[in-house]
């Protein structure tokens, strides 16, 4: 396990990427965390906002009681505000909001009202210090990453439908006209903008019944929201957005079925967001290499060339819900209109 102890290496780190955010000598911070936060993530992004100058300020609070029936990992979800109006209220007024709850506030539904005053929101992660230092968006590969991210968004937003096809049998076909595309660099720097960190990342929310097809997890790809990868294959059918079925003979399939069907939600088995990673620093084997306690699987989630495909939370669609898979995969090609943009795996064209 990886100590967690303040390092100036650390500090560094959170001062690169809290500048690329245009953080100003003066500026309003609210440091938005809860008691179960990572507590050396707080104290950098104190120390780095400190450095800077700017005027930043904590809004702590409790860990919410857990209501639901089953461990929640990794939804970007958070309730931990739990709609508390003056917290809403002293984070909408803040210039940037550093958000270090557990599991982030990029679905929550609170989101809307902090942005709508101008305030950007930076999620960071609840990685160990160690992966955010090596994931920063820093030197010659933040603009670099920005601009391509840029081109994949303006690709999706073009296009009217995607379709995901790989040798293990997934063949998705999804109606992304209409739908909310987005592109995630590593930082936020414009007025009523979120970003997370780390990040590289272009996807989509598709409209209520746009999805339809098979999902195939082979050994090897990931299950983030059990941070394990698939060692037996697992065949999700998909219908007008909904799972209908999870097949697979091993452990895998068995505890997808029982978790996703614990949550008693229909809108758990619905599409939340699909889209492709982009960030060439991610690592696929990054995964092993951490303690459960000590990753939020973010970095799977950006890898370059990747496929994402997540269940749960969808506010295009009209849906909020706890409950939550993010799945990357490997080895899928990917096309918009029928141009590819990832070819098994790998990014082509300018994207790449």
């Amino acid at each position: 396990m990886l100590a967690d102890r303040i390092e100036g290496k650390w500090i560094d780190a959170f001062e690169s990427v809290l500048a690329l955010c245009r953080v100003q000598r003066g500026e309003a911070v609210a440091i938005l965390s809860e008691t179960q936060s990572r507590a050396v993530n707080v104290q950098l992004a104190e120390l780095a906002l400190h450095r800077l100058g700017a005027r930043a300020f904590h809004v702590v609070v409790p860990t919410p009681a857990q209501r639901a029936p089953v461990a929640v990992r990794s939804t970007g979800a958070s309730d931990a505000v739990g709609g508390l109006k003056p917290v809403v209220a002293a984070l909408a007024s803040a210039g940037l909001v550093v958000d270090l709850t557990v599991e982030g506030m990029l679905h929550a539904p609170e989101l809307k009202d902090i942005l709508k005053g101008g305030a950007r929101l930076l999620m960071v992660s609840n990685e160990h210090p160690e992966a955010l230092e090596r994931l920063a968006p820093n030197g010659a590969d933040g603009p670099a990453l920005e601009a391509k991210v840029k081109a994949g968004v303006k690709r999706l937003k073009a296009a009217k439908t995607m379709r995901v096809i790989s040798a293990a049998g997934t063949d998705l076909t999804i109606r992304v006209e209409g739908a909310e595309p987005g592109g995630v660099w590593g930082w936020c720097d414009r007025p009523g903008s979120v970003a997370h960190w780390p990040g590289g990342l272009v996807l989509c929310f598709p409209r209520a019944g746009s999805v339809n097809g098979r999902l195939v997890l082979a050994p090897g790809d990931a299950n983030l929201t059990f941070k394990r990868y698939v060692e037996s294959a697992v065949a999700m059918t998909i219908a007008d957005d909904y799972v209908t079925a999870i097949d697979g003979a091993g452990v895998d399939a068995a505890m997808m079925r029982d978790y996703i069907a614990a949550w008693g939600d229909r809108n758990a088995y619905a599409v939340s967001h699909v889209g492709w990673g982009m960030n060439p620093k991610a690592r696929w084997e990054a995964l092993a290499m951490y303690d459960k306690r000590d990753t939020n699987g973010t970095e799977l989630r950006a890898i370059a060339g990747n496929f994402l495909y997540s269940t749960g939370a969808n506010e295009t669609a009209g849906r909020f819900t706890l409950g939550h898979f993010d799945l990357p995969l490997r080895a899928c090609t990917v096309t918009l209109d029928g141009a590819v943009v990832v070819e098994q795996g790998r990014l082509v064209g300018e994207l790449g």
